[in-house]
């Protein structure tokens, strides 16, 4: 988990929520106690009306790379996406369901039409619709601030699910217009795509083309719109059930292999946390309530340190010298490996990243990242380049 860091403890007016006689250093050594914390045992909610909620993240037993991964892009969303592979019942889609009570704030547009502060800076006034400029020459505030969501992409998606489509309208008169896709509504929220690998390729492509350009363009006809697409992409898979394309695969910037627990004991925790909370869901959720108030404000405070953090250049070099050594050539493994490092860094409280933050990240950073094909490809490519390099000499 998080590497030991100078104190970092709640506001003042969270310190309440800690549990008695105990003060947490550090968000890695809070996550760590209440993964190892018994769960107490729980009463019926006898005439509650119950609504579904999601497990708690903090309930979850073991699985600390997982859970260490996922926190760390809810405060860095730029570590470029994260990917869960394991076998079947690991907690892989619990664990990112879960994280419903942790996603922070981000400022969202009040207009129909997405206009933010962002594209005055940088197209003018005429960036945004007329509406939004009188609002903005008056003072008058563009966003609002929102918890970030969880946007599920079902595998029986179509691509003009997807992507957009044109909305019928009942009424002949009326002009027509793009509906939003999920890919638009999941901008600046978390994209979620459970067994990714089982995916229609048409989706694959549409999703590669948002997430690497932030945007994307829908034309239908005489309609076109163009819509922002800045997300957190994560996805899950079980390796059982196919693989993963290697165009896809190289936009999760963290891979976590997620294994199932190892000792009994672990596994018996595991299964009592289950059935409490299948038998009395909000007895558990309350036993972890307070525990989960102060990570999510943990988790924002890191946010917003996160600009301030900073990797100096000596230690970068070293890193760099590990991933040529290892034979990587995708420059997205230092820039996944060094933005993974710098939240990890935020997370611990500091503005400097360490050598240990490094280490804590590099295995979800650098894994599944060299390819035996293009090794080979390029091994039999060299005596080519040798005889073109021989012949220019020569001419």
């Amino acid at each position: 988990m998080m590497a030991e860091t100078p104190e970092v403890s709640p506001p003042p007016q969270e310190e309440s929520k800690q549990p008695l006689g105990h003060t947490f250093r550090s968000l890695r050594e809070l996550i760590d106690y209440v993964a190892g914390r018994t769960l107490k045992p729980v009463e019926g909610d006898e005439g509650l009306l119950t609504q579904p909620m999601p497990f708690p993240f903090l309930a979850i037993v073991g699985q600390r790379e997982m859970k260490l991964a996922l926190l760390l892009g809810l405060i860095n969303p730029n570590v470029g996406g994260i990917l869960l592979i394991g076998p079947r019942g690991t907690a892989k889609t619990t664990a990112v369901r879960s994280l419903l009570d942790l996603l922070p704030t981000v400022e969202r547009s009040l207009c129909f039409y997405g206009c933010l502060p962002e594209d005055v800076e940088e197209g003018g006034m005429d960036a945004i619709c007329p509406d939004c400029a009188r609002k903005y020459a008056a003072g008058e505030p563009l966003t609002r601030p929102d918890r970030v969501r969880l946007v599920e992409l079902p595998l029986n998606a179509r691509l003009e699910d997807v992507v957009g489509f044109i909305e019928e309208r009942p009424v002949p008169h009326e002009r027509m217009r793009l509906r939003r896709g999920i890919l638009a509504q999941a901008d600046r929220n978390i994209l979620y795509i459970d067994e990714v690998n089982l995916l229609d390729d048409q989706i694959v492509d549409a999703i590669l083309d948002a997430a690497a350009q932030g945007i994307y363009t829908v034309r239908r006809g005489a309609l076109t719109a163009t819509y922002r697409a800045r997300f957190l992409l994560i996805g899950s898979m079980n390796p059982e059930e196919g693989r993963l394309r290697p165009q896809i695969l190289d936009r999760f910037g963290l891979r976590v292999i997620v294994r199932g627990l190892a000792t009994p004991e672990e596994r018996l925790e595991a299964y009592r946390r289950v059935q409490a909370f299948l038998t009395h869901p909000m007895q558990v959720i309350r036993q972890y309530r307070q525990e989960m108030e102060i990570v999510s404000h943990e988790i924002q405070q890191a946010r917003q340190r996160l600009r301030q953090v900073t990797l100096e250049d000596a230690l970068a070099k070293r890193a760099i010298e590990q991933v040529q050594k290892m034979g990587i050539d995708s420059l997205r493994a230092e820039i996944t490996w060094f933005e993974a490092a710098r939240a990890h860094a935020a997370a611990d409280g500091r503005t400097e990243v360490t050598l240990e933050d490094l280490r804590a990240v590099a295995p979800m950073a650098l894994r599944l990242r060299r390819s035996a094909f293009m090794s080979e490809y390029l091994k039999n490519q060299q005596g080519e380049e040798e005889e073109l390099s021989n012949l220019l000499q020569n001419l």
